[in-house]
């Protein structure tokens, strides 16, 4: 132990680098190896596992030369410019199978490739989890060396809050890659003893840089939206006139800028392979009334937009989630976005239509599938919470008597077109119309299509080439079992039943193998026995409950105010906000406060929160959502208090916060029990968590006869003496 002489600034810096690295490689891990944009939480894990080692050699000399080689070598195996995209087979490979979907893979999984892949994957976990060791050391190092240790972990809150901001400010900004690496090896270089060693890491951010440099042109350019990478491509004929634009989102096709009006189609007559009529932008207008209003959710590049202007309508509300995509859209060239008849709304579809009071002659969903997630704390993608029945209720009641609700989305599993069908059959009390929309130019798809009363049936009766179309391309998703429906507790829409998909759980074992690996590490000897060891697992449960209580909160909010980047961002922050705030407590009312009844409360909290129905409490959106917030805050703030409690007077600060952090990695794969049992019943997981930590406390005081911390009275007599003196 180094006591009072703690150095705060590198303290600050190692706090807020660990935050903006571990968003930095969650987001370019995630967009550049595909099948990990469907799991970010683990990659979350592995960065707490690293820092989590690091704590535990606290000790130690720091590895920094290990940890710039594991995060150098990362970057060079996934964006090295011999060969691109190598780990695309990876994806493919352990995303096949049909537990659940994603984009672009197969149905049959090749079990010989398979387990190749995922060794594969392991040693990306383990690069990933070794550039966090080096960042565990120096925090956790001066949070030993501080003389008040509560007051240097929230030095260290503070700092990681502001990593958060930081890296929330980069995303807005659109910056790449290259800028994140290359602000974090300058951390690294801050960071390290003598300028000559600063100087040699700072020379690193050369290579880095060049490694990561994205050529652009205007024809062909990347843009790194708060949600993922937008890659553009703009094609010609042969004249030199515009063709469409293509928009891949992490390199998978998302979707296509298209021309459909009758200038620009009438001087390319073989451009279409189907009846103008019969393209998918234009069918939605078929359905409904004359000169409908409509709201498009999932409005994106403008196509859909641009079909409800051709098509006469009096107003068009357009909602997307993505600015980049938006500001696209209004480079679209039939110009939608600037039709005075179109608003457009930067918002989560979901909490849009909550918010809505208008009726709607057409609510369209356009091809609004997610390939990534919206929060590093969760296994939930953007647009989850859109395809519930809640939510399609919500649709349902924007209609207006003749409203039509039509919904497309790419069906490449029977069983996904199955929960489609059955959800709004449950939701309208009768069947949707269901049928093929060839692409052709564009985007084609799956068209579910339904009304409150007779308007589908009625055009279909009126429009006889309608009726044929209709008849030829129809499908049918009647399967011999139920599938599990989506809710707003269970809004897993991507997945086949309530169980762990394969990849997840294969991708957790190596979680769960990393560590065994670490194992000598992780277990020095001063939490290996005795008292100590009872402490352990306090901080260790500690740890894991804290973490289920942040993917609840996350995951709530999102449901009430969008799974927007500022939504997250506000929850994580508040979470931390609200730890700092009980540090703060707990350092002035330390001799108040009682471990058991700041149990209690952390119990009682949490339980109350589970029974408490929000989707029956009066008021708007914006009320209900700020006072489940509020009680969101109430179990983060007790526990903010218990820990700060036993951390002020715990025997190694590192050991208790490596105890911790290894706590949070199995409270995330934890996580995945939500995919089985549904998101609240998390809650009472994260109680047992407590629960635990409490027989820690209770073993730990039963073995010694632990007596209270003699430092509060040793400071008194000291300030005492200092008067006299």
């Amino acid at each position: 132990m180094r006591r009072n002489r703690s150095n705060l600034p590198k303290l600050l810096v190692a706090s807020c680098l660990t935050l903006f690295a571990e968003l930095a490689l969650i987001r370019f891990l995630s967009t550049e190896v595909r099948i990990f944009a469907y799991a970010k939480n683990l990659a979350l894990l592995l960065c707490f596992l690293g820092f989590g080692v690091g704590c535990a050699l606290a000790s130690k000399p720091v590895w920094w030369r290990r940890g710039i080689q594991a995060l150098l070598a990362l970057i060079l195996l996934i964006d090295n410019p011999w060969t691109p995209r190598m780990f695309e087979g990876l994806s493919q490979t352990l995303g096949a199978g049909q537990d659940t979907a994603i984009w672009f893979v197969g149905t049959e999984r090749n079990w010989p490739n398979f387990i190749l892949a995922a060794a594969i994957a392991g040693i990306l976990f383990f690069l990933l989890s070794a550039a966090f060791i080096p960042l565990g050391q120096v925090v956790s190092g001066e949070i030993d060396s501080a003389p008040d240790r509560l007051r240097a972990y929230s030095w260290n809150l503070a700092a990681s809050l502001l990593g958060i901001v930081l890296f929330s400010l980069v995303s807005v900004a659109e910056l790449p890659p290259a800028f994140w690496f290359g602000s974090v090896l300058a951390g690294f270089a801050f960071l390290q003893e003598g300028w000559k060693r600063r100087l040699i890491v700072a020379v690193l951010i050369v290579p880095a840089v060049f490694l990561l440099y994205e050529k652009a042109s205007p024809d062909h350019f990347s843009i790194w939206t708060p949600y993922q990478q937008v890659e553009v491509w703009r094609d010609y004929f042969k004249n030199g006139e515009w063709k469409w634009t293509t928009i891949d989102v992490n390199h998978v096709g998302h979707q296509t800028i298209v021309n459909l009006s009758p200038e620009f189609l009438s001087r390319h007559p073989g451009l279409l392979q189907q009846p103008v009529e019969d393209n998918p932008y234009n069918l939605p207008f078929r359905f409904t009334v004359a000169n409908p209003s409509v709201l498009v959710v999932g409005a994106g590049s403008g196509n859909d937009v641009a079909g409800a202007v051709r098509g006469h309508s009096s107003s068009v509300d357009a909602v997307e989630i993505d600015p980049a995509i938006l500001e696209l859209g209004r480079g679209h060239p039939e110009r939608p976005y600037d039709s005075a008849l179109v608003t457009t709304h930067l918002a989560d579809a979901r909490a849009f239509m909550k918010r809505a009071d208008k009726r709607y002659d057409l609510v369209l969903f356009g091809l609004l599938d997610s390939h990534t997630q919206p929060s590093e704390y969760a296994n939930m993608r953007i647009d989850n919470y859109v395809y519930t029945e809640q939510s399609l209720r919500k649709a349902r009641d924007l209609l207006s008597p003749n409203g039509v609700l039509f919904l497309k989305f790419q069906v490449d599993r029977d069983w996904l077109g199955q929960r489609f069908y059955e959800l709004l059959s449950r939701v309208f009390g009768k069947p949707p119309l269901v049928f093929v929309a060839e692409p052709g130019y564009g985007a084609g798809g799956v068209c579910f299509v339904i009304s409150q009363g007779d308007q589908v049936e009625k055009r279909i009766a009126e429009d006889s080439q309608l009726r044929t179309f209709v008849a030829r391309q129809g499908r049918t998703y009647l399967g011999p079992a139920a599938v599990a429906l989506t809710t707003d507790d269970w809004p897993y829409l991507y997945q086949r039943n309530r169980s762990i998909p394969v990849v997840f759980l294969t991708l957790s074992l190596l979680v769960v193998g990393l560590a065994f690996g670490y194992r000598r590490l992780i277990l020095p000897r001063t939490v290996a026995s005795g008292t100590a060891g009872q402490s352990a697992l306090f901080f260790f449960a500690m740890g894991a409950g804290f973490l289920l209580l942040e993917t609840q909160t996350v995951s709530r909010l999102a449901l009430f105010f969008g799974t927007t980047w500022q939504v997250n961002g506000v929850a994580i922050g508040s979470v931390l906000t609200a730890l700092v705030l009980a540090n703060l407590v707990a350092e002035t009312f330390h001799e108040r406060l009682d471990r058991w009844w700041t149990l209690a409360g952390l119990l009682g909290a949490l339980i109350s929160i589970y029974f408490l129905p929000f989707d029956r409490l009066p008021g708007s959106v914006v009320v209900v959502g700020s006072v489940g917030a509020a009680l969101f805050g109430i179990p983060v703030f007790f526990a903010g208090l218990l820990f700060a409690r036993e951390f002020r007077c715990a025997e190694s600060p590192s050991a208790a916060l490596a105890a911790n952090m290894l706590g949070a990695v199995v409270g995330g794969l934890m996580e995945n029990l939500s995919l089985v049992v549904g998101l609240r019943a998390l809650l009472l997981v994260a109680a047992l968590f407590y629960v635990l930590a409490a027989l820690g406390l209770w073993a730990a005081d039963r073995t010694l006869n632990r007596t209270p911390d003699p430092r509060p009275l040793a400071e008194a007599q000291s300030r005492a003496e200092g008067a006299l003196l």
